[in-house]
């Protein structure tokens, strides 16, 4: 009889309709592409190049902004990548595809310089015409490292670790408080208006 009454529970309790799809946190829920729960927080891919991703930033606004990072210190390209990934707060990390033949375009300009790094690397340091030049396009060199903190900012708002944290410790303790010896239709309906309760108070967030 208790076996039964536990079977009977466990089934309302997963039938129960904030426990199926989306809209609750049963199977599928947050693993769709692009939302804050799972996949990428930006929903448009992270400015890698290719497979129709839309490019964060304009050949324009990034030779910019590599000669603002270059000014500041001679870098190499891949640490220019992770230095604009890290900014955007891993948001936007152009591809080699395009660093690579915008660092060439700004040496032919004369805006930059190569050096011989270690490894074979080249290094980049910024000419006295980068300076210049970038010192005449300063208000929109700024305006595109403005652009870098405001996607590192939105994907700190929509970080969905912590809720996905949350979520993943209640499946557990309803789970486990389902699965121990005692538990009823009452049990299962107690744990329900539990969960109805605090997607109440959610939504009125």
């Amino acid at each position: 009889m208790h076996h039964h009454l536990h079977s009977r529970a466990h089934r309302a309790f997963r039938d129960h309709p904030r426990f199926l799809g989306p809209e609750g946190f049963g199977r599928g829920f947050g693993h769709g592409r692009g939302g804050p729960f799972g996949g990428d927080p930006m929903g448009g891919g992270r400015g890698h190049g290719g497979g129709g991703r839309r490019r964060q930033f304009g050949n324009d606004a990034l030779k910019l902004i590599l000669l603002t990072l270059i000014a500041r210190t001679p870098r190499h390209g891949y640490d220019l990548i992770r230095e604009i990934e890290g900014l955007s707060g891993q948001a936007y990390a152009p591809s080699p595809g395009v660093v690579y033949p915008t660092l060439t375009l700004l040496a032919d300009m004369g805006l930059i310089a190569e050096q011989e790094g270690g490894g074979g690397r080249k290094l980049f340091e910024i000419t006295q015409a980068g300076t210049d030049y970038l010192a005449g396009n300063d208000a929109t060199a700024q305006e595109a490292m403005a652009r870098l903190a405001s996607l590192a900012r939105r994907a700190e708002r929509v970080d969905g670790a912590p809720i996905r944290r949350a979520l993943h410790n209640l499946s557990i303790a309803v789970r486990t408080r389902l699965e121990r010896e005692g538990a009823d239709s009452q049990t299962m309906f107690d744990v329900a208006a539990l969960i109805d309760e605090a997607a109440s108070k959610i939504e009125r967030l």
